[in-house]
């Protein structure tokens, strides 16, 4: 009963796999066989029916071909068969007791007598997805910025004391990724990062003077915010490790990159918002941070991730005001990747 039953099963696979029609006449054609013969009972059967495919034969490269069909033969529950291969579709069937299993391709039809009556399952394997050697994509940067100076962020009683809630970095960036081996990558690209670093005391305003950026309390108002805001044109490349992919996990795996990176600024202003007293609208004053922001920044970016959730942080090597024309603070960014 079971070989009857599956014979019907495989000619309908075969049928649908290969695209047989009704009313197709098979036609047999004498051809030349040729059988390599290797180890005990291996056995290669080659079949050719024109001089143009032996011709062929000659650049194909029998290791490869092996190797492609990625055969797993379990000596100790069964036997593998390779019935046939067409084009990227492999036919198998494997015995093993009263199992029998039919593969086409992606699908999978398996034949089981080892009870009363006979089951037949029939499903399909997922289309392995092929991951491309190279691409492009984009992504979102969103963070808080700080800065060290002497090692160690500036106390809350400096005038220049960075606030973390409000002082947003921004970024969007324009990447390519180039695969060197499996789980590793060298990307690199462009993008635009908007800086915000928002003062802890609110009734200090930076202003431009002869000396360069300094903080002048304004005690004749209510301060109710104040910052200075500088954007970059930053070019960056990473190399990262994708220890999901290289252990076949998927997204199930920590991701780890770091590589330098280097900015030239477009803009760059202070801005200081106020209330007067016995008033009850706001009032803001912008001046231009130009003179005394750096125009260059460089340093270093790194990344970890799992599964959908990338953190990132960069630190610049370089400080963020030219020299002599304000503290000496170098920036630092923590933040996520979308």
């Amino acid at each position: 009963m079971k070989k009857y039953l599956l014979a019907v099963i495989f000619m309908a696979i075969v049928q649908l796999a290969f695209g047989q029609t009704e009313g197709q006449t098979d036609r047999k054609v004498q051809r030349d066989s040729i059988i390599v013969e290797f180890g005990r009972t291996g056995k290669i059967l080659l079949s050719i029916d024109n001089k143009e495919d032996f011709e062929r034969l000659k650049s194909l490269d029998v290791n490869q071909i092996i190797r492609d069909l990625n055969l797993e033969l379990d000596e100790s529950t069964g036997k593998l068969h390779v019935v046939e291969v067409r084009g990227r579709d492999l036919v198998t069937v494997r015995e093993d007791g009263p199992e029998t299993e039919v593969t086409v391709g992606r699908i999978r039809v398996l034949v089981d007598e080892s009870g009363d009556r006979t089951r037949v399952k029939v499903d399909s394997k997922p289309k392995k997805r092929v991951e491309p050697s190279f691409r492009t994509y984009f992504n979102f940067d969103i963070g808080v910025n700080n800065y060290l100076e002497d090692g160690s962020f500036p106390s809350g009683s400096e005038p220049h004391a960075v606030r973390g809630w409000g002082s947003w970095n921004v970024g969007l960036n324009w990447m390519a990724s180039q695969r060197v081996s499996k789980g590793a990558y060298w990307d690199f690209g462009l993008g635009v990062q908007w800086y915000n670093f928002k003062f802890e005391n609110t009734n200090y305003q930076a202003l431009n003077t002869e000396e360069g950026v300094d903080w002048i309390l304004r005690d004749d108002v209510n301060g109710i915010k104040s910052k200075i805001s500088a954007s970059y044109l930053t070019a960056l490349t990473m190399f990262k490790l994708d220890f999901g992919k290289m252990n076949d996990a998927g997204r199930n795996g920590l991701r780890i990159g770091v590589g330098p990176y280097a900015g030239y600024r477009l803009g760059g202003r202070s801005k200081f918002v106020y209330r007067e007293p016995n008033s009850v609208g706001r009032s803001k004053e912008k001046e231009s941070a130009g003179p005394y922001l750096n125009n260059l920044r460089y340093g270093l970016r790194g990344e970890v991730g799992f599964r959908s959730i990338t953190f990132y942080s960069t630190y610049d090597f370089n400080e963020l005001f030219q020299s002599g024309q304000g503290p000496s603070v170098t920036p630092i960014t923590f933040g996520l990747v979308f």
